[in-house]
């Protein structure tokens, strides 16, 4: 097979053949996507036989530890790193406000910093807080019209900048940014960079390593999993930056940045993340290899399958002119996470769908800055229609012919 087989890929998740969600179509894959069975058996597993202090002496303990160790070791190399470069913390929000204290140590009054006005607030808000600390904070800004960040506009940014934080792509914008290219800028100007890949990680788990990113953070429950947020911190960056946690745990990189106790029982649930892609790989026909690659092809063929469905949905979107459709309308350049500006609200939108059994969003989804820098009010809000590679030509189909009823 050289395409994901929809009925395979949906019977790997428990939600499509639960009685009360039959007929109710996810749109909102970007606040939560549903978790595959991987991860759910895991879950279980663990809160029925292993809920004790794991890495302990004892069977249940020794046992518990090896899933935690297991889920961070079988992630990283799907990633592309280390298996000491990725940590485990409550979610990206808080991923990100711990980074911002230790860039707080780290940095010099006097020094900049570089943030978007294209990014969910998570990987904007506690970067700008550290101008009470008498950072300077610079903002690479987004094209009011389209909402695209232009490389051009970052270069003069980046003069004498230490970090550059921004998005793989918007959840409202959806157009993918050019990771690999806007790091190595970003490297040569001298700056470190943090990818918030919340977005982008649904629709394919990225290969770090190759994108050279120093940080990138995304969220295990909009990835099949836990809710939990995941941080890759590199080597040399992780090192460098002040630890956050205990002091006697400061010699082990993954510790360094999460100053709480992990959620033992969710850490060892995201190993069911990596059973997921091995599973779709497997669905694929294709030959044994190495995590990375197993991971790189099924993220091949899951945007593959997401650009078929994205293609007539932007199209009847860009059709009508009571619609503003945010970011690209080709659907190779961005994430099927689809925002529309109507003159009736979001929210009242997103109301008047779900009678149809279409389950979408509405409202500002904590995108506040790009809202407003598009001319769009935040409280008035956008309709947003998000999906996966789990999704079906029927549930495309039958959320145009709600569009075209309710509007």
């Amino acid at each position: 097979m050289t395409a994901l087989d929809p009925d395979f890929v949906r019977s790997n998740f428990p939600a499509f053949s639960e009685p009360s969600l039959e007929g109710q179509a996810l749109f909102e894959n970007a606040g939560g996507s549903y978790p595959c069975r991987f991860v759910t058996e895991r879950l279980e597993r663990f809160y029925r036989e292993r809920k004790v202090q794991p890495h302990g002496p004892f069977e249940a303990s020794r046992i518990a530890g090896e899933e935690m160790d297991e889920a961070r070791s079988r992630l990283a190399a799907m990633l592309g790193v280390e298996t000491d470069e990725l940590s485990f913390g409550p979610s990206t929000t808080q991923n990100v406000y711990v980074l911002a204290q230790a860039f707080r140590e780290w940095l010099t009054p006097g020094d900049a910093i570089v943030v978007t006005d294209q990014d969910h607030e998570a990987n904007s808000g506690a970067w700008r807080k550290l101008a009470s600390s008498g950072i300077e904070v610079r903002e690479w800004r987004l094209d009011p019209a389209t909402g695209h960040l232009d490389t051009e506009a970052l270069e003069p940014l980046l003069e004498g900048a230490k970090l550059l934080a921004f998005p793989h792509c918007s959840n409202v914008v959806g157009e993918i940014n050019d990771v690999g290219a806007i790091t190595a800028m970003a490297h040569k100007a001298g700056a470190v960079v943090c990818v918030d890949g919340v977005s982008y990680a649904p629709h394919g788990f990225p290969d770090i390593g190759a994108l050279g990113a120093d940080i990138y953070l995304f969220s295990a429950y909009k990835t099949y999993g836990p809710h939990q947020g995941i941080m890759v911190i590199r080597r040399a960056l992780g090192e460098a930056l002040p630890n956050q946690a205990h002091g006697f745990n400061g010699g082990t990189l993954y510790k360094r940045f999460t100053p709480a106790g992990p959620d033992h029982a969710q850490v060892a649930a995201s190993a069911g993340m990596a059973d997921y892609v091995d599973a779709l790989h497997a669905s694929l026909g294709g030959p044994h290899v190495e995590p990375r690659v197993r991971s790189r092809v099924v993220h091949d063929a899951m945007r593959a399958r997401e650009t078929q469905l994205l293609r007539p949905l932007l199209g009847y979107l860009e059709g009508r002119n009571d619609l503003r459709l945010l970011g690209p309308v080709e659907p190779e350049r961005r994430a099927p996470t689809v925002a529309v500006y109507s003159e009736r609200p979001g929210e009242e939108l997103a109301a008047a769908l779900a009678p149809h059994g279409i389950n979408a969003g509405g409202g500002d989804f904590y995108a506040v800055r790009p809202l407003r820098a598009m001319g769009i009010d935040p409280a008035h809000g956008v309709l947003r229609m998000s999906f996966t590679h789990y999704t079906t030509e029927h549930e495309i189909e039958g959320l145009i012919r709600a569009l075209d009823h309710v509007l």
